[in-house]
Protein backbone atom coordinates (compact mmCIF):
# COMPACT_ATOMS: atom_id res chain seq x y z
CA UNK A 1 0.00 0.00 0.00
CA UNK A 2 1.22 3.53 -0.47
CA UNK A 3 1.58 6.21 1.56
CA UNK A 4 -0.96 8.01 3.82
CA UNK A 5 -1.56 10.83 1.33
CA UNK A 6 -1.79 7.67 -1.44
CA UNK A 7 -4.17 6.16 1.24
CA UNK A 8 -6.15 9.32 1.39
CA UNK A 9 -6.80 9.84 -2.15
CA UNK A 10 -8.35 6.91 -2.78
CA UNK A 11 -11.32 8.65 -1.96
CA UNK A 12 -10.95 10.88 -4.71
CA UNK A 13 -11.78 7.59 -7.11
CA UNK A 14 -15.46 7.46 -5.86
CA UNK A 15 -16.52 11.02 -5.40
CA UNK A 16 -19.58 10.50 -6.35
CA UNK A 17 -20.67 7.29 -4.94
CA UNK A 18 -19.22 8.39 -1.69
CA UNK A 19 -21.81 11.45 -1.64
CA UNK A 20 -24.50 9.14 -2.39
CA UNK A 21 -23.81 6.14 0.35
CA UNK A 22 -22.29 8.08 3.19
CA UNK A 23 -24.67 9.40 5.85
CA UNK A 24 -25.30 12.42 7.54
CA UNK A 25 -24.82 13.06 10.89
CA UNK A 26 -27.57 13.66 13.87
CA UNK A 27 -28.80 17.59 14.18
CA UNK A 28 -28.57 16.65 17.50
CA UNK A 29 -24.83 16.90 17.64
CA UNK A 30 -24.51 20.13 15.86
CA UNK A 31 -27.42 21.09 18.04
CA UNK A 32 -24.75 20.85 21.01
CA UNK A 33 -21.64 22.25 19.03
CA UNK A 34 -22.98 25.47 18.60
CA UNK A 35 -24.22 26.42 21.97
CA UNK A 36 -20.78 26.96 22.56
CA UNK A 37 -19.91 29.29 19.31
CA UNK A 38 -20.45 32.80 18.89
CA UNK A 39 -23.57 33.44 16.15
CA UNK A 40 -22.01 33.05 12.07
CA UNK A 41 -18.79 31.33 13.82
CA UNK A 42 -15.69 30.95 11.57
CA UNK A 43 -15.18 27.08 11.41
CA UNK A 44 -12.43 25.42 9.44
CA UNK A 45 -13.31 21.85 8.57
CA UNK A 46 -10.53 19.11 7.86
CA UNK A 47 -11.35 16.19 5.51
CA UNK A 48 -14.72 17.73 4.70
CA UNK A 49 -15.11 15.25 2.03
CA UNK A 50 -18.70 16.10 -0.33
CA UNK A 51 -20.18 17.67 2.50
CA UNK A 52 -21.89 15.30 4.74
CA UNK A 53 -21.25 17.14 7.64
CA UNK A 54 -20.72 20.60 6.20
CA UNK A 55 -24.32 21.55 5.42
CA UNK A 56 -24.87 21.55 8.17
CA UNK A 57 -22.71 24.10 9.61
CA UNK A 58 -23.64 26.30 6.98
CA UNK A 59 -27.21 25.33 7.54
CA UNK A 60 -26.55 27.00 11.51
CA UNK A 61 -25.10 30.21 9.73
CA UNK A 62 -21.70 29.00 9.82
CA UNK A 63 -18.75 30.53 7.74
CA UNK A 64 -16.67 27.25 6.89
CA UNK A 65 -12.94 27.01 5.44
CA UNK A 66 -12.89 23.32 4.05
CA UNK A 67 -9.39 21.40 3.38
CA UNK A 68 -10.06 18.29 1.13
CA UNK A 69 -7.55 16.75 -0.25
CA UNK A 70 -9.29 15.30 -3.31
CA UNK A 71 -9.75 17.03 -6.37
CA UNK A 72 -12.92 15.35 -7.04
CA UNK A 73 -14.07 15.16 -3.75
CA UNK A 74 -13.80 19.04 -3.57
CA UNK A 75 -15.53 19.58 -6.94
CA UNK A 76 -18.61 17.59 -5.99
CA UNK A 77 -18.69 19.46 -2.55
CA UNK A 78 -18.84 22.91 -4.28
CA UNK A 79 -21.45 21.65 -6.47
CA UNK A 80 -23.59 20.66 -3.75
CA UNK A 81 -23.39 23.16 -1.25
CA UNK A 82 -22.90 26.93 -3.99
CA UNK A 83 -22.60 29.37 -1.19
CA UNK A 84 -20.27 32.34 -0.84
CA UNK A 85 -20.06 31.25 3.27
CA UNK A 86 -18.02 28.21 1.79
CA UNK A 87 -14.48 28.16 0.96
CA UNK A 88 -12.92 24.93 -0.28
CA UNK A 89 -8.98 24.64 -0.49
CA UNK A 90 -7.44 21.64 -2.44
CA UNK A 91 -4.96 20.67 -0.05
CA UNK A 92 -3.66 18.85 2.90
CA UNK A 93 -5.05 20.24 6.45
CA UNK A 94 -1.68 20.23 7.92
CA UNK A 95 0.28 21.66 5.57
CA UNK A 96 -3.16 24.89 4.53
CA UNK A 97 -2.43 28.13 3.89
CA UNK A 98 -4.39 29.57 6.71
CA UNK A 99 -4.46 32.67 9.19
CA UNK A 100 -3.31 31.33 12.45
CA UNK A 101 -5.98 32.52 15.63
CA UNK A 102 -8.77 32.79 13.21
CA UNK A 103 -11.09 29.58 13.74
CA UNK A 104 -13.94 30.10 15.99
CA UNK A 105 -13.85 26.36 15.50
CA UNK A 106 -11.42 23.24 14.16
CA UNK A 107 -14.30 20.78 13.04
CA UNK A 108 -13.79 17.32 11.27
CA UNK A 109 -16.06 14.31 10.86
CA UNK A 110 -15.05 11.27 10.20
CA UNK A 111 -11.71 11.87 9.06
CA UNK A 112 -9.49 13.28 12.18
CA UNK A 113 -7.70 9.66 11.78
CA UNK A 114 -6.03 10.52 8.60
CA UNK A 115 -4.41 13.45 10.51
CA UNK A 116 -1.18 12.59 11.70
CA UNK A 117 -1.36 12.76 16.04
CA UNK A 118 0.47 15.51 16.66
CA UNK A 119 -0.76 17.76 14.00
CA UNK A 120 -4.38 16.69 15.70
CA UNK A 121 -3.54 18.73 18.47
CA UNK A 122 -1.13 21.51 17.19
CA UNK A 123 -3.04 22.47 13.98
CA UNK A 124 -6.06 23.11 15.91
CA UNK A 125 -3.62 24.67 18.73
CA UNK A 126 -2.35 27.27 15.92
CA UNK A 127 -5.80 28.30 13.87
CA UNK A 128 -8.17 28.50 17.11
CA UNK A 129 -8.75 31.76 18.79
CA UNK A 130 -8.34 31.52 22.45
CA UNK A 131 -11.75 29.66 23.74
CA UNK A 132 -11.88 28.29 20.50
CA UNK A 133 -13.51 24.90 19.53
CA UNK A 134 -12.36 21.55 18.58
CA UNK A 135 -14.89 19.86 17.52
CA UNK A 136 -13.53 15.68 16.31
CA UNK A 137 -16.87 13.47 15.07
CA UNK A 138 -16.30 9.59 14.97
CA UNK A 139 -18.72 7.28 13.21
CA UNK A 140 -17.85 4.36 15.09
CA UNK A 141 -19.35 0.48 14.54
CA UNK A 142 -19.91 -1.44 17.25
CA UNK A 143 -20.84 -5.05 18.85
CA UNK A 144 -24.56 -5.25 18.99
CA UNK A 145 -27.05 -7.95 18.04
CA UNK A 146 -28.80 -5.44 15.64
CA UNK A 147 -27.02 -6.50 12.60
CA UNK A 148 -28.06 -9.85 13.31
CA UNK A 149 -25.10 -11.94 13.01
CA UNK A 150 -24.54 -10.09 9.74
CA UNK A 151 -21.32 -8.55 9.98
CA UNK A 152 -19.45 -11.93 11.86
CA UNK A 153 -21.32 -14.34 8.91
CA UNK A 154 -19.72 -12.12 6.27
CA UNK A 155 -16.21 -12.67 7.47
CA UNK A 156 -15.36 -15.58 5.10
CA UNK A 157 -16.56 -13.35 1.96
CA UNK A 158 -14.23 -10.71 3.23
CA UNK A 159 -11.01 -13.41 4.08
CA UNK A 160 -12.10 -15.23 0.15
CA UNK A 161 -10.56 -11.50 -0.77
CA UNK A 162 -7.69 -10.85 1.78
CA UNK A 163 -9.97 -8.18 3.48
CA UNK A 164 -10.93 -10.17 6.96
CA UNK A 165 -11.42 -8.00 10.18
CA UNK A 166 -7.88 -7.36 11.71
CA UNK A 167 -7.27 -5.22 14.52
CA UNK A 168 -9.11 -5.61 17.87
CA UNK A 169 -13.15 -6.50 18.16
CA UNK A 170 -15.48 -3.87 17.62
CA UNK A 171 -16.88 -2.61 20.96
CA UNK A 172 -19.70 -2.52 22.41
CA UNK A 173 -22.12 0.35 22.83
CA UNK A 174 -21.48 1.01 26.68
CA UNK A 175 -17.46 1.11 25.64
CA UNK A 176 -17.21 3.20 23.11
CA UNK A 177 -14.48 5.28 23.60
CA UNK A 178 -12.79 7.26 20.45
CA UNK A 179 -9.23 8.07 20.24
CA UNK A 180 -9.23 11.21 20.10
CA UNK A 181 -10.48 11.95 23.51
CA UNK A 182 -6.95 10.01 25.06
CA UNK A 183 -4.31 12.67 23.21
CA UNK A 184 -6.59 15.44 24.65
CA UNK A 185 -7.05 14.00 27.79
CA UNK A 186 -2.66 14.58 27.73
CA UNK A 187 -2.25 18.20 26.43
CA UNK A 188 -2.76 21.33 28.83
CA UNK A 189 -3.52 23.21 25.70
CA UNK A 190 -7.00 21.82 25.87
CA UNK A 191 -9.97 22.10 28.48
CA UNK A 192 -13.27 21.38 29.09
CA UNK A 193 -13.07 17.92 27.14
CA UNK A 194 -15.87 16.36 26.86
CA UNK A 195 -17.67 13.13 24.49
CA UNK A 196 -21.29 13.06 23.71
CA UNK A 197 -22.95 9.64 22.30
CA UNK A 198 -25.73 9.37 19.86
CA UNK A 199 -26.95 6.17 18.11
CA UNK A 200 -27.07 5.77 14.31
CA UNK A 201 -27.90 2.60 13.12
CA UNK A 202 -27.94 2.70 9.01
CA UNK A 203 -30.21 0.36 6.66
CA UNK A 204 -28.94 -0.28 3.76
CA UNK A 205 -29.95 -3.13 0.83
CA UNK A 206 -27.85 -5.00 -0.73
CA UNK A 207 -26.88 -3.04 -3.81
CA UNK A 208 -26.88 -0.08 -1.37
CA UNK A 209 -24.41 -2.03 1.13
CA UNK A 210 -22.18 -2.33 -2.51
CA UNK A 211 -21.77 0.67 -2.79
CA UNK A 212 -20.96 1.78 0.78
CA UNK A 213 -18.04 -0.70 0.15
CA UNK A 214 -17.45 0.46 -2.69
CA UNK A 215 -16.68 4.25 -1.03
CA UNK A 216 -13.88 2.75 1.24
CA UNK A 217 -10.32 3.66 0.77
CA UNK A 218 -9.24 -0.29 1.34
CA UNK A 219 -11.46 -1.09 -1.11
CA UNK A 220 -10.22 1.34 -3.87
CA UNK A 221 -6.77 0.39 -2.72
CA UNK A 222 -7.55 -3.22 -4.13
CA UNK A 223 -6.94 -4.68 -7.76
CA UNK A 224 -9.74 -3.84 -9.60
CA UNK A 225 -10.59 -7.96 -10.11
CA UNK A 226 -10.61 -8.21 -6.61
CA UNK A 227 -12.52 -4.99 -5.85
CA UNK A 228 -15.52 -6.40 -8.44
CA UNK A 229 -15.36 -9.80 -7.04
CA UNK A 230 -15.57 -8.80 -3.34
CA UNK A 231 -17.91 -6.59 -4.02
CA UNK A 232 -20.57 -8.94 -6.63
CA UNK A 233 -20.06 -11.66 -3.75
CA UNK A 234 -20.87 -9.33 -0.96
CA UNK A 235 -23.93 -8.51 -2.61
CA UNK A 236 -25.30 -11.73 -3.91
CA UNK A 237 -24.55 -13.00 0.24
CA UNK A 238 -26.63 -10.23 1.28
CA UNK A 239 -29.47 -11.53 -0.83
CA UNK A 240 -29.17 -14.91 -0.75
CA UNK A 241 -28.27 -15.12 3.22
CA UNK A 242 -30.11 -11.92 4.75
CA UNK A 243 -33.36 -11.23 2.89
CA UNK A 244 -31.57 -8.24 0.61
CA UNK A 245 -31.25 -6.04 3.44
CA UNK A 246 -28.63 -5.39 6.72
CA UNK A 247 -27.96 -3.23 9.56
CA UNK A 248 -24.88 -1.31 10.68
CA UNK A 249 -25.08 -0.90 13.88
CA UNK A 250 -22.93 2.59 14.70
CA UNK A 251 -22.51 5.10 17.43
CA UNK A 252 -21.40 8.67 16.75
CA UNK A 253 -19.25 10.54 18.85
CA UNK A 254 -18.98 14.11 19.39
CA UNK A 255 -15.73 14.78 21.24
CA UNK A 256 -15.21 18.72 21.99
CA UNK A 257 -12.03 20.42 23.67
CA UNK A 258 -11.60 24.31 24.43
CA UNK A 259 -8.43 25.80 23.62
CA UNK A 260 -6.84 27.39 26.90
Amino acid sequence: MGSPADVRLSFNEAAETYHRVRPSYPAALFDRLFRLLPAEPEIVEAGPGTGQATKDLLGRGARVHAVEIGPAMAAVLRANLPTDRLRVTVGDFELADIAPGSADAVFSATAYHWISPAAQLDRPAALLRPGGVLAVVDLIQVDSPEDAGFFAAAQPVYERYGQGHTGPPAPSRANVQPEIRRLLDADARFGSIAVHHYDWNQHYSAAEYRRLMESYSVTQMMAASDRRGLLADMERFIGDEFGGRVTRPLVVTLTIATLT
